[in-house]
């Protein structure tokens, strides 16, 4: 569906998004189009989670506001570096890195490319670290609060009181998901029991179908009948195991029910691709800010999908349960763990 040529290390998709060739504005032929490059995380296009919602941001924004976009789907290491850099020394006005792991090479380009701005979604902001350079927004997630919701869904829903999560990388920002998943399953079963795994320990574990598959097989044998994963790519073996078990998995970033429709309960949706659309539009009209930008509940950078596809698995019942459980995050009134 999309063309792919290679250039250099990297993999450059160049044809369908129409790169070079979008249109102009009949009242702007003297104005300077603004440039948008994207480098997209580990597991690329195709992964139906983190990496698409991003790059449907990037479709949107070149849609709605006549910009130029391209974007890169990197290999591993130095691959990402140099696909920042190649995009901020070939002219372009915003580049966006899609990933923590870019987090490091995001701050370089920043100095290196004082004139360019940059964007990090899930840019990693640890207590001690230098502050970001001005030409930087890190675009982040209170994802332990989607993940609440989805906990308690998961607790309330459950038959066996036994329920699942399978993490891709284990590091602080995967563990948020836990953490308030552990969170929501609390709050509403203390009985529940929540078994967890990660597929490893390196970027390639966000890309790894067969783990994913496997550790949630394990988890359903040991009676878990709901898995939840936030694993990237990794969570589509996690589907099909719920497909093979007939038992229920609750997707991530993006609504992930047409990849297994007989056993999506819900998806706990995070707006990467609203972010990315609208630091592209903030740059475009000149209010591109720097610093970090942290999107929850209340600001609607986190959620989870409720429709007439899931309400044979969610009763009206459980539904106002989750929803009262939402207002009391929204209003301070429960604080979810991160960790």
């Amino acid at each position: 569906m999309r063309g792919r040529v290679l250039v250099g290390l990297v993999v450059v998709n160049a044809v369908l998004l129409g790169l070079g060739a979008a249109r102009r504005r009949p009242d702007a032929t003297a104005e300077k189009r603004l440039r948008v490059g994207l480098v997209l995380d580990v597991g690329g296009l195709g992964d139906k989670s983190f990496n698409d919602a991003a790059w449907r941001g990037l479709e949107r924004a070149q849609a709605d506001l006549d910009v130029e976009t391209r974007f890169i789907e990197p290999g591993d290491g130095s691959d990402r570096e140099s696909a920042i850099r190649q995009l901020a020394a070939s002219g372009y006005d915003l580049v966006v890195g899609v990933g923590f792991i870019f987090t490091d090479d995001l701050r370089a380009a920043a100095a290196r490319f004082p004139a360019v701005r940059f964007a990090g979604v899930d840019f990693s902001v640890v207590p001690g670290a230098p502050p970001l350079p001005p030409n930087l927004v890190a675009l982040r997630f209170r994802e332990e609060e989607g993940s609440f919701l989805v906990g308690a869904l998961a607790a309330l829903v459950s038959r066996t009181k036994v329920v699942g999560f399978v993490g891709g990388m284990d590091i602080p920002l995967i563990r948020k998901f836990e953490a308030g998943y552990r969170a929501g399953v609390a709050a509403t079963c203390a009985a529940c029991t929540v078994l967890a795994a990660y597929a490893g320990t390196d970027p390639r574990a966000f890309a790894d179908p067969t783990t994913g598959k496997e550790l949630a097989l394990a988890q359903m044998d040991r009676g878990a009948d709901v898995v939840y994963h936030a694993a990237g790519k990794t969570g589509a073996g996690v589907l099909g195991a719920a497909e093979a078990r007939g038992k229920l998995a609750i997707g991530v970033d993006s609504d992930q029910f047409h990849e297994a429709p007989c056993c999506v309960l819900t998806s706990m949706v995070k707006g990467v691709d609203v972010a990315v659309y609208d630091t592209i539009r903030a740059t475009a009209e000149g209010r591109f800010r720097p610093g970090v930008r942290e999107l929850g509940l209340a600001e609607g950078g986190v959620g989870y999908v409720y429709d007439d596809r899931n309400k044979k698995w969610i009763t009206d019942a459980v539904h106002a349960q989750v929803e009262a459980l939402r207002a009391r995050i929204v209003s301070g009134e429960i604080r979810v763990p991160s960790k």
